[in-house]
């Protein structure tokens, strides 16, 4: 659980679903344009399920062009499945995203799914200490989401890698939503980022936006708590019904 969420968590409620994809973009963009006139490089963690389509979505609705050459991206997490599968984050941002953004496929940064687990983590890990040059890598922004359960990337309600303290990315091989085989990113590597976004939409997160975000219950997702950082909550008006709290106007 985030103890200290009053300093570090933000609440953002929209419209719909289109106004979640169309302000996620402009969260990035401008993040974007800070960071990159500072370091000359912005770094993002993608997430599956339904952020391929915000991010699809809301790019395809925004206007003016984004500049994407100095955008690096990675995985929160993969499940160890071959690219070409439906189960495969990275290949459906193959399928969705690269197929009208300009971006170059060397941007991505993916896990190696030919690998085992365990050697798949330990790779990536690797591949992201050389990208970051950094003993825990400090992200730019993790775009997270939120199962039923209250799982973000692959740490589920309580799954031993919840206490992960060591390494910051872990295999996966009794993950109880299949495929079970998968690598994540570990609480020591999401709370060191400086943003994380959680993009949610829709009745079906309702009940378990408000047990982590009012109730304050003990689920993965409420314990993304950046130490020197933020984590905002970006959600639509159906993902906040049971909230008390005020629509964007």
């Amino acid at each position: 659980m985030c103890e200290n969420f009053q300093d570090v968590r933000k609440i953002e409620v929209v419209k719909d679903s289109q106004r979640v994809s169309e302000r996620l973009i402009e969260i990035l963009v401008s993040a974007a344009e800070s960071v990159i006139a500072e370091k000359n490089a912005f770094t993002v963690g993608l997430s599956g399920g339904s952020m391929v389509d915000f991010l699809c979505s809301g790019f395809l609705r925004r206007e003016a062009k984004v500049d994407l050459t100095k955008w690096k991206f990675f995985f929160c997490d993969e499940r160890i499945v071959p690219v070409h599968h439906s189960e495969s984050t990275f290949g459906t941002y193959k399928r969705k995203l690269l197929t009208f953004l300009p971006i170059d496929e060397k941007q991505f940064i993916p896990v190696d799914t030919s690998m085992t687990p365990s050697n798949a983590a330990i790779d990536y890990e690797e591949k992201l200490r050389k990208n970051f040059n950094d003993r825990i890598p400090v992200f730019d922004v993790l775009l997270l989401g939120m199962g039923p359960d209250g799982h973000t990337c692959s740490l589920f309600p309580g799954h031993p890698l919840l206490e992960e303290r060591e390494r910051i990315v872990a295999p996966i091989e009794d993950s109880p939503k299949e495929p079970p085989c998968r690598v994540t990113f570990t609480f020591p590597l999401l709370n060191a980022a400086k943003l994380c976004v959680f993009a949610l939409a829709g009745d079906s997160k309702s009940d378990m936006v408000a047990r982590i975000l009012q109730n304050q219950e003990d689920f993965p997702a409420g314990r993304v708590c950046p130490l020197n950082g933020t984590v905002l909550w970006l959600l639509d008006q159906r993902a906040a019904s049971q909230l008390e709290v005020t629509l964007e106007t």
